[in-house]
């Protein structure tokens, strides 16, 4: 690792923000943190919506986007969001690593299936 990586320790640290009172992050950071695409990330949470109440999860309103966007240091192509972010709490980062977990097992096991039996 070069001298000048920050440890992920530090990577995550500078994912984290106040909002609401609530310390959250992105849903983006997570979904590169877990290594899968935001829309994945966000469609593995919609399967599971009664496992992730308000205080888990919420949506950012368009004025805390814009408040939070005027804060944060973005490169060229990561504004393209069409909707405003997810952000999950300590919790909801909890449930949502369990539910990615699941999801993952759950590919792997209909792969695995495929290979031993074939398809129909």
């Amino acid at each position: 690792m070069a001298k000048d990586t920050p440890s992920i320790e530090v990577q995550i640290e500078n994912c984290i923000y106040l909002i609401r009172g609530n310390k959250v992050m992105l849903d983006r950071d997570l979904a590169r943190l877990y290594q899968v695409t935001t829309k994945s990330l966000v469609q593995a949470v919609k399967r599971n919506s009664k496992r992730f109440p308000e205080d888990f999860m919420f949506r950012l309103s368009d004025q805390e986007y814009e408040d939070l966007r005027s804060q944060i240091v973005t490169s060229t192509g990561q504004t393209g969001r069409r909707y405003s972010p997810y952000v999950f709490t300590e919790q909801g980062i909890a449930m949502l690593s369990g539910v990615l977990r699941r999801d993952r097992a759950i590919q792997g096991d209909l792969r695995r299936h495929q290979r031993n039996y074939g398809s129909c």
